[in-house]
């Protein structure tokens, strides 16, 4: 049986577990101290780091957003432990993602970044070098999805789409931090500076929707995923799990092979 760390137990979380033979992962969630999360039977709770590094995890997926990123996953690599990370707009801190490459080295620990709830980010990989390369990335979701920030802005999308923030990945990251780790991944393949972030909310969009639009000397493309909710989390795609399972599936299998 294969022992597999979590940092945090969400909606995420409890989908990755469940994408796994219950017989064949055993499970360890660090999770806050007094949390009283319901968990599965093949899955323990920890409270305390050292704890989770202490049953020696194949790997750790964290699905608890970009503060634990921070708080955990350097000790983690500096461990030897590999770690996928879900809230990949924890990077658009420059002194963070220099903590995560300097404990990935010195641990000899690989971090993956998933692609979350997009695809075409090897398009954007591959125009990164080109200096005219320019990348705008929308999300689009129903207005039910952000509910709140309409809320407190006085804003009602019931007539139409309303545009709630339009900049940079990094702004949309710190204003953002567990809604668009997406636009980030799109960051970190196109460059940050080459990127213009656009949140809408629409009444008329049939789910998750990310768009994105690319213009360099290589040519144009564009790329539109119209993803389904999460059941129990209207702001994330089922998608993301699904593509956490994915990462930590060709993980394991390179570890396997060193």
């Amino acid at each position: 049986m294969v022992t597999l760390g979590l940092i945090g137990f969400g909606t995420i979380a409890r989908e990755v577990v469940s994408a796994f033979p219950p017989d064949a992962v055993r499970w360890v969630a660090l999770l806050r101290e007094g949390a009283g999360t319901p968990l599965p039977p093949n899955v323990s709770a920890v409270t305390r780091l050292d704890a989770l590094i202490g049953v020696r995890p194949r790997a750790v997926v964290e699905a608890a957003g970009q503060e634990a990123v921070a708080a955990y996953a350097p000790a983690l690599l500096e461990a030897g432990i590999p770690t996928v990370i879900a809230s990949v707009g924890a990077l658009s801190d420059p002194g963070l993602a220099a903590r995560l490459a300097g404990a990935s080295r010195n641990g000899g620990a690989r971090f993956v970044l998933p692609s979350g709830a997009l695809g075409g980010l090897d398009y954007l990989r591959a125009i990164a070098a080109l200096p005219d390369a320019r990348v705008r990335y929308t999300s689009r979701k129903p207005p039910a999805a952000w509910a709140a920030e309409l809320n407190s802005a006085g804003l009602s999308a019931d007539n139409g789409a309303i545009t709630l923030f339009e900049g940079t990945p990094t702004e949309a990251a710190r204003l953002y931090p567990r809604n668009l780790n997406a636009a980030f991944a799109v960051a970190l393949a196109a460059g940050a500076g080459k990127v213009t972030v656009r949140v809408v909310a629409d009444p008329k969009a049939a789910g998750n929707t990310h768009e994105i639009e690319a213009e360099s000397a290589a040519g144009t493309a564009s790329f539109r995923f119209v993803n389904a909710p999460s059941p129990d989390n209207p702001k994330t795609s089922a998608l993301t799990a699904l593509s956490l399972v994915a990462a930590l599936g060709e993980l394991l299998d390179l570890e396997g092979h060193r």
